[in-house]
């Protein structure tokens, strides 16, 4: 199956790949596009958020972390959905966790991993739920989206893209908090990292790429019959 990924940050996104094509199992073929594709790092410096903006963390080519606002990326997130389907993809799955108030035009089907992660986390979160995040300027959003549907939210920064030790920080402030399930809300998670937090804090992990994948995995199988 041809399908396209879209990163709100640079393509291609070799760190999410590396995670998810063993799920694939070479069922998919990929074609990648980024709404901040030839962009300089001094020309992306230029879309950072204000206060009251939605913010976006994503990476570079480079590996590379950048922070910016989300209101700057409707026509170029379009570009990318008709880039792709000019290639002939199947179907379009963001690269991003995201909650994206534009509405794309596309002909093919296209997955949102918001969309999946704001329907599967209730039902087995319970009461408690306790939420990584890139950055400090997303903590505020994210404890307001998923306090949508938990009622007790605690969200904790740790870039995927920079420092090791704000996880080994972040993993501190998890072991002490209430609750038995965290979501790693962002695409840049590694299973990796993953494993860290589960082995560490014995709670629940929930993996926002590789649920993605899974779910992809399904639609390819379904694809192939």
């Amino acid at each position: 199956m041809k399908i396209g990924a879209i990163t709100v940050g640079q393509a291609p996104r070799v760190d999410v790949t590396a995670d998810i094509f063993p799920i694939w199992d070479g069922k998919v073929e990929l074609t990648e596009a980024g709404a901040l594709d030839g962009m300089t790092f001094e020309e992306i410096g230029r879309l950072k958020p204000e206060p009251g903006d939605y913010v976006l963390v994503s990476r570079m080519t480079d590996g590379t972390q950048v922070t910016f606002a989300e209101k700057y990326l409707g026509e170029l997130l379009q570009g990318c959905v008709d880039r792709l389907e000019r290639q002939g993809v199947e179907m379009i799955v963001f690269f991003c966790t995201g909650e994206f108030p534009f509405t794309f035009r596309h002909r093919v089907p296209v997955v949102y991993p918001s969309e999946l992660l704001n329907r599967i986390v209730p039902l087995i979160a319970g009461d408690e739920l306790i939420v990584l995040t890139p950055s400090k300027l997303q903590l505020e959003q994210s404890e307001r989206k998923w306090g949508k549907y938990v009622r007790s939210v605690k969200a904790i920064f740790a870039s995927p893209y920079g420092d090791p030790a704000e996880l080994e920080a972040a993993i501190a402030q998890v072991k002490e908090l209430p609750g038995s399930l965290v979501v790693m809300d962002c695409i840049g998670y590694t299973r990796a990292m993953k494993a860290k937090v589960a082995a560490a804090t014995g709670k629940r992990v929930v993996l926002s790429r590789t649920l993605v994948a899974r779910i992809v995995d399904e639609l390819a199988d379904i694809s192939d019959k």
